[in-house]
């Protein structure tokens, strides 16, 4: 690393990079959600069920975000743990309304938690309890609960409620995200 690229770390004037893996069931809200944190000239409006996965770049104020949106139908999930080795972070998207699918979501993210991949380093994971503006949602302390996601002990985890259409929720998530990827990137970047 030259001198300036040194000293612009140093004072954090550099932005750094952080890999995102972006998962949860299909329908959950995902690439919504990634659409509302493009920026807004960048926003197409246009959210098509993701196939396979998609890639998104989009910026904080300190980092950088490329953002791997990554498809939640059945035949689709096993892509995901091709991704695990590289992510920097996680955010898995709860679809609040969709009751019946909720052990299917817990499954999902036992088998997460479980891969090598994940458990080898301390991943920081982002849970959005999507949907919340429908009648039927359930709360995000009722999502963690039937989620169990007070048992993930290895990990740092939060849950925002969220409304994907809105924006509602995102921010405040974000920032959580943005905080444990700072600390945990200045952490690789001294050793």
């Amino acid at each position: 690393m030259g001198f300036f690229s040194s000293l612009a770390n140093f004072l954090g004037l550099k932005k750094k990079e952080a890999k995102l893996l972006v998962i949860g069931l299909d329908n959950s809200g995902k690439t919504t959600i990634l659409e509302q944190l493009k920026p807004e000239e960048k926003r197409t409006g246009d959210v098509a069920p993701t196939v396979g996965f998609n890639v998104e770049k989009f910026k904080s104020k300190s980092l950088q975000f490329t953002a791997f949106d990554m498809s939640g139908q059945g035949r689709y999930r096993n892509i995901w743990e091709h991704y695990f080795k590289d992510c920097d972070g996680i955010i898995f998207v709860i679809d609040s309304c969709d009751k019946l699918r909720m052990t299917v979501a817990k499954d999902e993210l036992d088998h997460v938690l479980k891969s090598p991949d994940i458990k080898s380093k301390r991943i920081p994971i982002l849970f959005f309890a999507n949907k919340m503006d429908m009648r039927d949602a359930l709360s995000s302390v009722k999502c963690s609960n039937l989620m169990g996601l007070e048992k993930i002990q290895d990990q740092a985890w939060h849950i925002c409620a969220s409304n994907a259409l809105t924006g509602e929720g995102l921010d405040s998530g974000f920032d959580w995200l943005t905080d444990q990827l700072k600390s945990k990137l200045s952490e690789s970047n001294k050793k």
